[in-house]
């Protein structure tokens, strides 16, 4: 079967081609693996400071390498409480430290192969708990107490929205969105990890220290319907089986998925799911040589891949790898379904090829004609391989720096009001972290850390302004600190503290130096508060983002400006606005992820830099460097790209102009302002004012 014919052969080395142009090649996959475990040691980092126990960990084809951008696939993020234990057994039970919690993992003829029901012990003594400690809890029957996954829903994240068990979490800058489920470890190794260790098969194509850290990584239970019910996930260690598998095998599953999104699943949406895609392949390479495993005959591999699936379809039975008597595709299909399906597998079997020229993902036919073509002037306007190569790059930059600004956002709404020195403690863990830390655990320190040192320093400097006191020393030494967090917001924060207590030529200077670092043929706006409209980044940008590393964001991209309630004295008047833009009727108008960025002063930095200079300017009596920084402000509103808050911006003219003395203008700015975004809008407030002020001098 596999010595293939020469056509074959020739049509699977253009296709690995194709692949590698469209990004299923070594650079892209491990761009990807390094940045998604970078930004699982950044969000742990963050949990473990603010003195949580949980882990996160990205799963799926995004973290693993294997997707492209036209498959547009999801995160699938799991965050593990690691104050609850899973165990198989009694002998396992631990006396409990302090909040640590002790589950059975219980299953019996109730439980279906690979799920399970979580029976809680008390924390004095190996023996079951019997009372319903609260209302997490149900009781299941006389003697079992069972743990309900219901509460998992109220873990504190933002910018989610409830699908099931999971949350999701939507993608912005059209990169990709977010599946949040919550788990817990199960630290003992499960016998259906065993017996996947010792068939024959793992032994061939497993490196010894794979199979050691598949022997030994945890698994999780995570939180499913109905509400006893928990599924077993051993995603760390199919992750590790992933990252062993050579680029030919992961462009056969790349090409797998693709081609189940054009052609299979017309027949049911996502019946065929990427996850059995994945099983089929590992049940494929477990059962072949691996030196079959080659460009030359990855078409011959696809087809043998197609045939495994079709036997499963046919069987109604996918296993999965590691626990094989999980059903995969237990009542997936009804009988019709099930032959329409086959008949498709059927047809792109034995098309030779043929159904390749209809795959639009990606422009994979337009790509596999221009590769078999022998006509030199066949050509297509599609993107390049280093086109490519600096989109996936930049995306990953821009999701890292929302994954940043999200999780600092979480943080601050997890903490209280008088929390100076709880964000003290926490900057001090991170300190610790960045010296004694792993090279991962340094580089997320470093990476959050400015951003804390910012705001510690303006919410003292502004506790200082709100009791007519100098500004401290102490808390200039952390906004100095804080400067390098990206280009623009840091220095923006210390610029505006300046502004607030006076000290204009201070201002002046760092505005002067903030304008000189955004050059704006590489740096970009980016704004991860919620799913705005966005065009391409530039070209600079985006060559910048694929030659350097993936934490050198600080030099190439530029965060909007956020300011709390709590550093309000550092925050000019016009701007103060922001905190109260709803009305009560706009309140229930807020989506979920707007509910809590919304209480803050969030401006994009580009229009506050020359917002700034025009207010500096102003008090400094240099009218000309003021008219500079007022035409600026107007032309970045009407020209700038990827704002993802044009109507603070808009808000912040609008007042410009009413102090040049312009009300017909001030009104127009407020007017554009409500239509990109008619609720939850401080134009309305500007609007009246504006009318208050015109009618009292008629």
């Amino acid at each position: 079967m596999f010595h293939s014919p020469e056509y074959c052969k020739t049509l699977s080395l253009k296709l690995s081609e194709v692949l590698e142009v469209v990004g299923v090649n070594e650079e892209i996959v491990m761009k990807r693996r390094r940045m998604f475990v970078f930004m699982e040691s950044l969000e742990t980092i963050l949990y473990r400071s603010c003195g949580g126990n949980e882990t996160a960990y990205h799963f799926g084809s995004q973290s693993e390498g294997t997707t492209t951008i036209g498959l547009t696939s999801d995160v699938d993020t799991v965050i593990v409480d690691y104050d609850y234990d899973v165990i198989q057994d009694w002998a396992e039970w631990k006396q409990n430290k302090i909040n640590k919690i002790n589950l059975l993992m219980i299953q019996d003829e109730n439980t279906i192969p690979g799920y399970c029901f979580l029976q809680r012990f008390r924390s004095d003594e190996p023996l079951f708990e019997t009372n319903i400690p609260d209302e997490n809890y149900i009781r299941y029957s006389k003697r079992r107490v069972l743990l309900r996954n219901m509460f998992l829903t109220t873990f504190p994240l933002e910018n989610i929205e409830r699908h099931g068990p999971s949350n999701a979490m939507s993608g912005n800058d059209g990169y990709c969105d977010s599946d949040i489920v919550f788990a817990f470890p199960c630290n003992s190794r499960l016998q259906s990890t065993s017996q996947f260790l010792e068939r024959p098969g793992a032994m061939t194509w497993l490196s010894p220290e794979s199979i050691r850290y598949a022997a030994s990584c945890d698994c999780f239970v995570v939180a499913t319907y109905p509400e006893l019910e928990w599924r077993i996930s051993t995603s760390l260690a199919e992750r590790c089986l992933m990252f062993n598998l050579n680029i030919t095998q992961l462009q056969c599953y790349v090409l797998m998925k693709i081609t189940l999104k054009s052609f299979f699943n017309s027949v049911k949406k996502n019946a065929l799911s990427s996850f059995m895609c994945k099983t089929v392949l590992l049940h494929c390479i477990e059962n072949t040589e691996q030196q079959i495993w080659k460009k030359e005959n990855i078409f011959t591999c696809l087809s043998y891949c197609l045939l495994e699936l079709h036997t499963h379809v046919q069987n109604g039975n996918c296993p999965h790898f590691i626990i094989s008597e999980n059903n995969l595709m237990a009542g997936t299909f009804t009988a019709e379904e099930k032959r329409d399906v086959l008949q498709k597998i059927c047809d792109t079997i034995q098309s030779d090829g043929r159904f390749l020229l209809r795959i639009s993902v990606d422009n994979i036919s337009k790509r596999i004609q221009v590769k078999l073509s022998t006509i030199v002037h066949v050509a297509y306007n599609i993107a390049t391989s280093l086109e490519i190569h600096e989109v996936c790059s930049s995306g990953l930059l821009i999701n890292l720096m929302k994954g940043i600004r999200e999780r600092i956002l979480f943080l601050f709404n997890k903490l209280s009001n008088e929390h100076i020195c709880n964000l003290k403690q926490i900057i001090l863990k991170l300190t610790y972290y960045s010296v004694h830390g792993s090279r991962l655990e340094q580089l997320a320190s470093s990476c959050l850390a400015p951003f804390l040192c910012s705001t510690l320093g303006l919410i003292m400097a502004s506790s200082s302004i709100g009791q007519n006191n100098p500004v401290q020393n102490e808390a200039l030494k952390w906004l100095t600190l804080g400067l390098n967090s990206d280009v623009t917001s840091g220095r923006l924060e210390l610029a505006s503290m300046f502004y607030c207590v006076g000290i204009m030529d201070r201002a002046e200077f760092i505005l002067k130096q903030t304008e000189i670092r955004y050059n704006s043929t590489v740096v970009e706006p980016v704004c991860g508060c919620w799913s705005h409209p966005w065009t391409s980044r530039s070209a600079e940008f985006k060559k910048k983002c694929s030659e350097e590393s993936e934490n050198s964001f600080n030099s190439i991209a530029s965060l909007c400006v956020r300011f709390l309630k709590s550093e309000v004295n550092c925050v000019p008047r016009e701007l103060r606005y922001e905190m109260m833009r709803s009305t009560r009727d706009d309140m229930p108008q807020r989506r979920l992820n707007e509910r809590e960025w919304m209480n803050y002063a969030i401006v994009d930095s580009l229009p506050y830099l020359y917002f700034l200079q025009y207010k500096t300017y102003s008090h400094l009596q240099s009218h000309q460097d003021q008219q500079r920084a007022l035409s600026n402000l107007m032309e970045v509103i009407l020209t700038g790209r990827n704002f993802g808050h044009r109507e603070t911006a808009l808000n912040l003219l609008g007042q410009c102009m009413e102090q040049e003395d312009k009300p017909r203008e001030a009104l127009q700015c407020y007017m554009f302002s409500l239509q990109q975004r008619e609720r939850n809008n401080a134009a309305k407030f500007h609007i009246c004012n504006l009318v208050r002020k015109y009618v009292s001098n008629m």
